[in-house]
């Protein structure tokens, strides 16, 4: 009989606004919300304490609205560099009980302590828990489970600074009972669905027929079956793992709505531009590419198409995404942010069909221009040369060469 696992998940409790806390002791015991730039609208919570929670704060709450609902709350910009750090050094402690730490975002992971010999995963969870609130001044939440799906749903059980435990002889009592939205990989769009058929609770989903959550969500319906019924027998990867790379995307909110396919052109235009530079760091061609669009109702669609010849242009990219734009946006409201996407990637040693209409030397010269302009943004900077189209205001937060006051190079 196999060894039943012991796997944790281990969560930093409140952690932007912990990490600010801990760093400027006077703000301890107040509200206190860490909130993206209201100039740049990415002006709503990232993070809050745990007097902003009582006080009724929410992630995703517009700036405005956390002010008028707690006028002593305070408002800290993020540091992202001090995250980074204390997220690093968390996971050099979780690296001292086990070499099997796989990250789930920046303050997120899970470890898999089977066969460790440290002792019961609830002791181990509660020595990492004193360990780094010692040495860091931060707070853990931890689920021990017996997979990594109701480690996840533990460590939300109880916060902050606490260890619950999911076993395998109890898990229907403490998870069966949640709404489907508290499940991993369940989002608004899948929880509305099942709601529809009468599936409210991931017990309900456990219960449901495998092929019917096949036949309205493909294979994620099996999925989630398996989550819900306590079969995830996913691995908790090593600490050095690198996740395969499947898309390379860059998106933005713009600092004003973008009103006419004009605008749009240019940012996507843009944005295009980081996107064939790290297609060409890490040897990749696109097969595809995928848009996102959000209106400034904040309702978002998104659209891909397939290339008809691979490719790591980003002139290419950029216009594939103008006629997916074109295609299929209706303009009901103007634009928000745009994300695009290069999608089924391919490694650029690849051999290329060519189309019979294409010509080839002409391709060639595209390429080697393309493979100039790279050389010279990565010796002297992105605004060293560019498209004259992108010249003037794009309406992007923070952007480089338009606001530069030496000139670049232009070409069109």
């Amino acid at each position: 009989m196999a060894e039943s696992r012991t796997i944790l998940h281990s969560d930093l409790n409140s952690f932007y606004a912990s990490v600010e806390i801990m760093l400027h002791p006077e703000l301890r015991g107040k509200p206190v919300a860490v909130c993206g730039s209201t100039e740049d609208r990415h002006g709503i919570v990232l993070a809050k304490s745990e007097q902003a929670k009582k006080a009724g704060i929410k992630t995703g709450m517009v700036n405005w609205e956390a002010k008028r609902l707690c006028p002593e709350l305070v408002v800290i910009h993020p540091t992202f560099g001090q995250y980074l750090k204390y997220s690093k050094l968390t996971r050099e402690i979780y690296s001292r009980f086990t070499d099997r730490v796989e990250s789930f975002g920046m303050d997120e992971c899970w470890l898999d302590l089977t066969g460790c010999g440290w002792g019961k995963g609830k002791d181990i969870a509660d020595k990492i828990r004193e360990t780094v609130k010692a040495e860091l001044g931060l707070t853990v939440s931890i689920g021990v489970s017996f997979n990594k799906i109701f480690a996840k749903l533990g460590s939300d059980m109880k916060k902050p600074d606490a260890v619950t435990v999911i076993g395998e002889s109890d898990f229907r009592e403490k998870i069966w009972p949640l709404p489907c939205s508290e499940l991993i990989y369940v989002g608004w769009s899948t929880t509305r669905k099942l709601t529809a058929y009468g599936i409210r609770t991931i017990g309900d989903i456990a219960k449901a027929s495998p092929d019917f959550l096949k036949q309205l969500f493909g294979v994620v319906g099996v999925g989630i079956w398996a989550y819900a019924s306590g079969n995830d027998t996913s691995r908790v990867m090593p600490a050095d793992y690198e996740v395969p790379i499947k898309s390379i995307g860059h998106g933005i909110t713009c600092v004003e709505d973008l009103e006419n396919t004009e605008e749009v052109w240019r940012v996507m235009l843009q944005l295009s531009q980081d996107i064939g530079y790290k297609l060409r760091q890490n040897d990749f061609l696109a097969r595809g590419v995928q848009i996102t669009i959000k209106d400034n109702k904040l309702a978002w669609n998104q659209y891909q198409a397939q290339l008809e010849i691979p490719t790591q242009s980003p002139m290419e990219l950029a216009k594939k995404a103008r006629w997916l734009f074109e295609k299929r946006y209706d303009w009901r409201q103007p634009v928000r942010s745009v994300t695009v996407r290069a999608i089924n990637l391919v490694p650029s040693s690849q051999p290329i069909q060519m189309l019979l209409y294409d010509d080839p030397i002409k391709r060639e010269k595209r390429e080697r221009l393309e493979d100039a302009v790279e050389d010279i943004r990565a010796r002297f900077g992105k605004g060293a040369i560019y498209n004259a189209c992108l010249m003037g205001d794009l309406k992007m937060p923070g952007l480089g060469f338009h606001e530069v006051n030496m000139p670049g190079i232009m070409f069109s």
